[in-house]
């Protein structure tokens, strides 16, 4: 598909006002993104997973997934810097495979960010309820404290951005620091013999769960892409979003990798595969803890784990607002989700229905009944999730397909190998995502069935609301995305 040709000019329709530019730096930057692939509940929650299904290969997973993404990035933050905007995904395939795709890919982005926010502030309080009982012997529900982390996530997104960053800065210090007291007491206590190189072997990855376990590792570094959803508010956007997309995936490469590495090494990588597989095998990370640093260190782990919710509901509630705000502004939302706060240069009128949106997700999960982890939050971000992942495999086409006649005297090997490259694995990984959707999900059937039919369903939709405005109005379609670009 080719296209559509791009003017200079900025929409004449989008509504005055504009997200405060000028107030983010790399690191806060980096806070974002890190935070919201929430490290802490990585290596707890999902890597002794990726293990018990992966088994010895899991760190390299890690890696290997990394130099995907990386490559990914090599093509994306290269489109950054001709294309600045908060819609990134929909503006970028608009700009590389053209408006009808594009809008679809609007649409897809929307329900995908909008819906792992509630569901990450349903895990939320799932995590502080189990720390509230385990500190005090109180039965709190779960839906009141998720409640209370919309509602605070809510006035910190209607504020300035920076107070965000600040947030998630706090919060990302605390979780690694945990993580590496760990890895520094098992690496004092066993010293090499924690250090197993077989799991860098590459025939670890042709074991029996390496796909299952691959569906798991890259949706690790998920929010890592939100770099350039920010580039309208970043100094010096040009050198701010690439320098902090590599920053961020290659910390969480490495970080995830050698923490990996070193929770199996505690045990002894086949002793660690076989707890991992047992009935109490999503303990793995919190037994390396308290057996090689103490008991405290896993209170600490489990107390800090409500800490790294909060923090990636805050990440995606930022980047969910940011699509919102984006399409609110083009008309293909309503209008008012397009309304910046004047004090605060915030996306206002989207920060409020996502916060509204959130607070109905949680209490329906509370009147159903619903599970908080094992439903509200698996279901919702296994949708959001793969919604993600599909979504980068085909922006990686359309940077491809943007720079292909004019390379913009970039290297072939950023914008069209990488590229290429990338759209393949992420394509294939997409694909195994589908097919392995129950690892996701921890349902079979009409369950998963029911999950993954919206997502095509709004890809659909977007595609025929642009083809509508096509044909009833020219003009108007030729002014979406064109807000907030540069042209080279």
């Amino acid at each position: 598909m080719s296209a559509d040709t791009l003017p200079r000019a900025e929409s004449a329709t989008a509504p005055a006002g504009r997200l405060a530019s000028g107030r983010i730096g790399t690191f806060d930057l980096v806070f974002f993104v890190v935070a919201a692939a929430a490290p802490l509940t990585v290596m707890a929650g999902v890597a002794p997973f990726a293990i018990g299904i992966g088994g010895a290969g899991a760190p390299l997973a890690y890696l290997v997934s990394g130099v995907l993404l990386a490559l990914f990035a090599a093509g994306f933050t290269a489109m950054s810097l001709y294309v600045r905007n908060a819609g990134a995904f929909y503006a970028y395939v608009s700009h590389g495979l053209g408006r009808v795709l594009g809008v679809g890919t609007a649409y897809v982005a929307v329900v995908s960010y909008n819906l792992v926010t509630p569901g990450v502030a349903a895990a939320f309080g799932y995590f502080a309820a189990g720390s509230i009982r385990d500190a005090t012997g109180a039965d709190v529900p779960w839906w009141p404290l998720s409640g209370l982390c919309v509602l605070a996530v809510g006035v910190l997104g209607w504020l300035k951005v920076t107070l965000s960053a600040k947030v998630l800065g706090i919060a990302l210090v605390l979780e690694v620091l945990s993580l590496l007291v760990m890895d520094g007491g098992i690496l004092g206590d066993r010293g090499t013999a924690a250090l197993d190189t077989a799991s860098f072997a590459p025939s670890t990855l042709a074991a029996g769960g390496a796909a299952g376990m691959f569906v798991l590792v890259i949706g690790a570094f998920t929010g890592f892409e939100a770099t350039a959803i920010f580039a309208e508010e970043v100094r010096e956007p040009r050198r701010t979003v690439p320098r902090a997309t590599f920053i961020a995936i290659g910390f969480l490469a490495v970080f995830y990798a050698a923490g990996c590495w070193l929770i199996m090494g505690a045990f002894g990588t086949d002793r660690a595969v076989e707890i991992a597989r047992g009935p109490g095998g999503t303990d793995l990370t919190f037994l390396a803890a308290e057996k090689f640093a103490g008991p405290w260190l896993a209170d600490a782990m489990h107390g800090l784990i409500v800490v790294s919710a909060f923090a990636a509901t805050l990440a995606f509630h930022n980047a969910g607002s940011r699509y919102l705000y984006a399409l609110g502004r083009e008309g293909l939302l309503p209008r008012a989700l397009g309304r910046v706060s004047g004090a605060h240069g915030s996306p206002g009128g989207a920060v409020v229905a996502q916060s509204g949106f959130n607070l109905l997700v949680v209490v329906a999960g509370a009147l159903l009944a619903a599970d908080p982890y094992g439903e509200v939050f698996l279901w919702t971000n296994s949708v959001g999730v793969l919604g993600i992942m599909a979504m980068q495999a085909l922006t990686a086409l359309a940077v491809w397909s943007y720079f292909r006649r004019d390379r913009k005297g970039l290297p072939a090997l950023r914008v069209v190998v990488a590229p290429l490259v990338s759209c393949a694995g992420l394509a294939l990984l997409t694909v195994l995502a589908v097919v392995h959707f129950d690892l996701l999900t921890g349902r079979t059937g009409a369950v998963n069935t029911a999950l993954l039919v919206p997502l095509p369903l709004v890809l659909a939709a977007g595609a025929a609301v642009a083809l509508r405005i096509r044909r009833a109005d020219p003009e108007r379609y030729a002014s979406l995305t064109t807000v907030d670009v540069e042209r080279g």
